[in-house]
């Protein structure tokens, strides 16, 4: 699933490409399960409007959209397992399981691609007074403090990892994230969040934003269907630690890296550099 880097940088290249342009028409698929909202009150409300700003909050990619009735109306897009949103010229071949098509006055196309159809997309603020913003469902990784961050997860009485799966605490970080925060700060991932000691949330706070701003500086990180906004996969797999490097010796220490489940996900971790 694409994670907040991934997410952040198909946003920010969709914005890129898109921002500005017109929505002339749009099509979408007969398949239900991409639709929070029903295709057909989207053709309608986003036709003729401008997109003016594309942005990321948590693991979903906000539209802000100008003209019309509903003067705060913004189009959510969340990608889901293996979503994909494409910007591309008409020309190009469409690819299979899309399931959104978005004709742009520029002549551009912007598409949603998801094979197993666990993304979605949705309308926010259908209203004709201004709406508040989609805020998503938890804090934002690279605006909470150290003492938010602790205050946080300290009274919680599950492990470390699931906590910050956990998209009503922290949204935007999954599987790859955690596993790699976790490494850096020297945690094991099953330690219980209330355990841990003030200096070592202070370490996780610091180490969670340093790998997710790495990652965002190459592209995020491919190890299955993500790519960009023009298709290109990211690099930071080649930067991995612990995550899906079971058997492989720690980069640190060369201690063999373990893989075990928590809160039913595959968890990878060194043994001796995580305490």
């Amino acid at each position: 699933m694409p994670e907040l880097p991934e997410v952040e940088t198909i946003a920010r290249g969709v914005d890129a490409r898109v921002r500005g342009d017109r929505i002339e028409t749009t099509w979408f698929s007969e398949k239900r399960e991409p639709f929070k909202s029903s295709p057909q009150l989207m053709a309608k409300e986003l036709s003729g409007r401008r997109i003016e700003r594309v942005y990321r909050v948590g693991k979903h990619i906000v539209f802000d959209l100008a003209g019309g009735p509903a003067p705060g109306l913004q189009w959510i897009v969340h990608l889901g397992m293996t979503g994909r949103l494409l910007v591309a010229e008409p020309e190009t071949p469409v690819p299979p399981h899309t399931h959104g098509i978005l004709n742009l006055l520029s002549g551009k196309e912007l598409r949603f691609v998801d094979p197993r159809r666990f993304g979605r997309m949705e309308l926010h603020g259908l209203s004709t007074k201004k709406a508040t913003p989609f805020a998503g469902t938890g804090q934002e990784p690279f605006n909470i403090s150290p003492d938010d961050f602790a205050a946080l997860f300290r009274p919680r009485r599950t492990s470390i990892k699931a906590a910050l799966l956990n998209q009503k605490l922290l949204h935007g970080v999954g599987n790859i994230y955690a596993d790699e925060s976790l490494f850096r700060a020297g945690i094991r991932p099953r330690r219980m969040a209330r355990h841990l000691k003030r200096a070592e949330l202070d370490r996780l706070h610091a180490a969670l934003q340093t790998v997710l701003r790495e990652a965002i500086a190459v592209g995020g990180s491919s190890v299955s269907d993500y790519v960009d906004a023009a298709g290109v996969e990211g690099f930071f797999q080649l930067e991995h630690r612990v995550y899906l490097r079971t058997g492989q010796p720690c980069l640190m220490c060369g201690t063999p890296i373990r893989r075990i489940l928590v809160a039913g996900r595959g968890t990878h971790y060194c043994p001796h550099c995580q305490r």
